[in-house]
């Protein structure tokens, strides 16, 4: 169940069911039947109200979320409704349900999220695309915060299950330092001028799709004049007890997280240079295992160890030195 600004559509509950609703405080404001979902856009003038229908007709409403619903309903919000029907998911063939599109019009430019959190079992992990004319989108209710960029981090970890611990890791510790109350940028790119890219753009018809209306869609000509920004927060009631709101911004800078994997030259050492060289990279192999530990908060002795033995640590003392063998 998710609450709308506002909401466009025909139609209005049927017979019985629109009764029923009525005599609760709850009116059918549109009804659709979309793919494998039975979908309904509801508005009420009491929270008890809809909680009522909403039960009456099958749907779970977790406990502690009156408070929450009320507050919607206050702010002359909608509520758009989906149940999977079974008998359509069947006949269209697909093993997993496949995700909701929604357009609506309305001058709040925020995301609800208050009413998931009610029953969540701990923080929840939320991504937000935003795709917009004139630049990046940040939060105005929370701390927009850059992720750590541009870093040289060890070659170890290259391999995708290694670097996602590492990414996994990093974000949560940067979650943290933020006091768990901050919203992420982890991306913000200029589909007009890229170089180089970070990824492909999105082709006209990945645009109208995802509803840009403001290009012609054909991927024609000059490129779109589209901003991507992703956003990635953490969040929970404890830090997280208004709904997202947002802003569009005038800045078009790229931005991404950015991390360096330099690997070292294993060849000959016939160059006059390599003795400095490998000086050098011993001191980078120490940044790069220091800066691993401060992003992550992983031990340094343990990156060492998977870095290998040519890590220059803390130097030991001297009689350590002194008698080494």
């Amino acid at each position: 169940m998710l609450p709308m600004a506002a909401v466009g559509g025909a139609g209005g509950g049927r017979g019985g069911a629109a009764r029923m609703a009525k005599a609760l405080g709850v009116t059918i404001e549109a009804e659709y039947t979309v793919g494998e979902y039975d979908i309904l856009i509801l508005s009420a003038q009491q929270s008890s109200g809809l909680e009522t229908w909403l039960r009456q007709n099958g749907y779970r409403i977790p406990a502690g979320a009156s408070e929450v619903i009320g507050s919607y309903l206050k702010q002359n919000m909608r509520f758009f409704v989906a149940k999977v029907n079974v008998a359509e998911h069947s006949k269209l063939g697909f093993s997993y349900l496949r995700p909701l599109q929604v357009a609506y019009e309305s001058p709040k430019f925020m995301l609800p999220i208050r009413l998931g959190m009610v029953n969540a079992n701990g923080p929840q992990e939320l991504f937000v695309y935003a795709l917009t004319r004139n630049g990046r989108v940040e939060t105005t209710n929370y701390r927009t915060v850059r992720l750590p960029s541009d870093m040289d981090l060890p070659v170890y970890l290259k391999p995708a299950n290694e670097f996602s611990s590492f990414y996994k890791a990093m974000f949560a510790r940067q979650v943290e330092k933020q006091d768990g109350r901050a919203v992420f940028l982890e991306y913000g790119w200029d589909m007009r001028w890229c170089d180089p890219c970070a990824a492909d753009p999105l082709s006209g018809e990945e645009l109208r799709q995802l509803g840009v209306f403001w290009t012609d869609g054909t991927g024609r000509g000059a490129p779109p004049n589209v901003f991507l920004t992703r956003l990635h927060v953490r969040y929970d009631n404890a830090h997280f007890p208004e709904d997202l709101v947002f802003q569009e911004t005038g800045d078009r800078s790229n931005f991404q997280g950015r991390y360096v994997l330099r690997h070292a030259w294993t060849g000959d050492d016939t160059c006059g240079a390599a003795p400095a060289y490998r000086q050098t990279l011993r001191e980078r192999r120490a940044r790069e295992a220091e800066q691993l530990a401060s992003l992550t908060g992983w031990n340094i002795a343990e990156i060492r160890k998977k870095m290998g033995e040519d890590v220059a640590g803390p130097e030991a003392p001297w009689w350590q030195r002194l008698w080494k063998k």
